[in-house]
């Protein structure tokens, strides 16, 4: 029991009493030493928790296996909470997972959405569209791999010579493992061997299709497409009414981005979107926002971001990036939240915390504008709503 130990007071007069010396530099001295040598050590025992509740309290659990596929309302739970992957190994098991998930339920077009290559490569000057392409490249074979030899994929690109560049880029051929090939979509007859094809380029420019160059491949039960723009989505869109039993992966095409050239000039139009890109069932979504924001006292200037978290068929999360390397969630959402709305959750978290201060309605409505939705996010009559669930 620490309340039978002698404070560090009592020990300095007993040792001052002992020493019947009035020097004033010894006593010091020894004022200084009990301080140092006991004080320490008595708090120590009065820092101890007084029962092993508190010990149980803090205790975590670590490398705790997901749920069994079978139990499905075990999964939902899980898929709720899911945290953000801390490695691409993490990644791509828990990416591969969610898209075995959604292909049990019978969704045949997948998105699968997540920066590929760490924040701090992607914001370096020298990194370019290839290398980008590269990076999906190697990624989507190992996700690949998760699905063969039981199944056939075929990763395509748009067109032979983005194929032929990357293989040559990365020394391989178009079998890179037991069960995979790289093709792609639109594809030249046996023995063309002209230089110049205009079959693959030019319809290219106006999104009207290909004009019968798409062709579905023998033997392929999964199809994992790449670096397609948005005037060659429609190619995809002809491979799924070709065909429509086999499953399609949209893999790291940035939907959200190629859905703003819908309806200009020389690009498919809008009605595309409700006819063939609402229809596409977002698996495994990890996007990063940052954003930057004002105030009138210091710092001056805000900077924050977050993160837009789903894994199938767990719900939208909006994560706050705590500055640590970890993310904190905020709250869930079955449907997914338009951009706007995401940045308001992270706008509103910041107010609860103090960051950042109320401001007046006039003040919100210039930062924000009277609209906060994009076109596409809007509820439009023709449109499926698997894309934002």
């Amino acid at each position: 029991r620490t309340d039978r130990w002698p404070s560090p007071n009592i020990l300095y007069h007993i040792v001052r009493g002992s020493l019947n010396s009035r020097s004033t530099v010894r006593i010091m001295f020894f004022k200084a030493l009990l301080c140092v040598v006991f004080l320490p050590w008595v708090s120590s025992f009065t820092a101890r928790p007084s029962t092993t509740c508190s010990r149980q309290h803090q205790t975590k659990l670590f490398n705790v296996p997901p749920p069994s596929l079978d139990d499905k309302e075990a999964v939902k739970t899980y898929a709720d909470k899911e945290k953000p992957p801390q490695s691409f190994y993490e990644l791509q098991i828990n990416c591969a997972r969610a898209t075995k998930l959604a292909m049990s339920d019978g969704h045949k077009l997948l998105e699968v959405e997540f920066p590929p290559l760490p924040a701090n490569v992607l914001e370096l000057d020298d990194v370019s569209a290839y290398d980008v392409a590269l990076a999906n490249l190697k990624l989507a074979i190992d996700f690949a791999k998760n699905f063969a030899p039981e199944k056939q994929v075929a990763i395509m690109f748009p067109d032979e010579s983005e194929a032929n560049i990357a293989m040559e880029n990365l020394g391989l051929d178009d079998r890179p493992a037991p069960g995979v090939q790289i093709s792609s979509l639109r594809k030249s007859d046996p023995g063309d061997d002209r230089l110049f094809k205009p079959e693959q380029v030019l319809l290219n420019l106006f999104g009207t299709g290909s004009g019968g160059v798409v062709k579905p491949m023998e033997d392929v039960d999964m199809y994992v497409c790449l670096v397609a723009s948005a005037q060659e989505l429609p190619d995809i869109e002809e491979l799924s009414q070709l065909e429509p039993d086999k499953t399609i992966v949209f893999y790291n095409l940035k939907l959200d981005v190629l859905r703003g050239d819908l309806g200009a000039p020389a690009f498919p139009p809008k009605a595309f979107q409700d006819r063939f890109l609402s229809t596409v069932k977002p698996v495994y979504y990890l996007r990063t926002r940052q954003y930057s924001r004002s105030t009138p006292n210091p710092p001056f200037m805000v900077n924050y971001q977050g993160c837009l978290f789903r894994s199938y068929p767990g719900e939208y999360q909006t994560l706050l990036d705590t500055g640590t390397g970890q993310y904190r969630r905020l709250l869930g959402n079955p449907v997914r939240p338009a951009l706007g709305e995401f940045k308001e959750q992270l706008t509103e978290e910041l107010r609860n915390q103090g960051i950042i201060g109320e401001e007046g309605k006039t003040l919100n409505f210039l930062r924000t504008g009277y609209k906060t939705t994009t076109w596409w996010e809007e509820e439009r009559e023709e449109a499926n709503d698997a894309w934002k669930t």
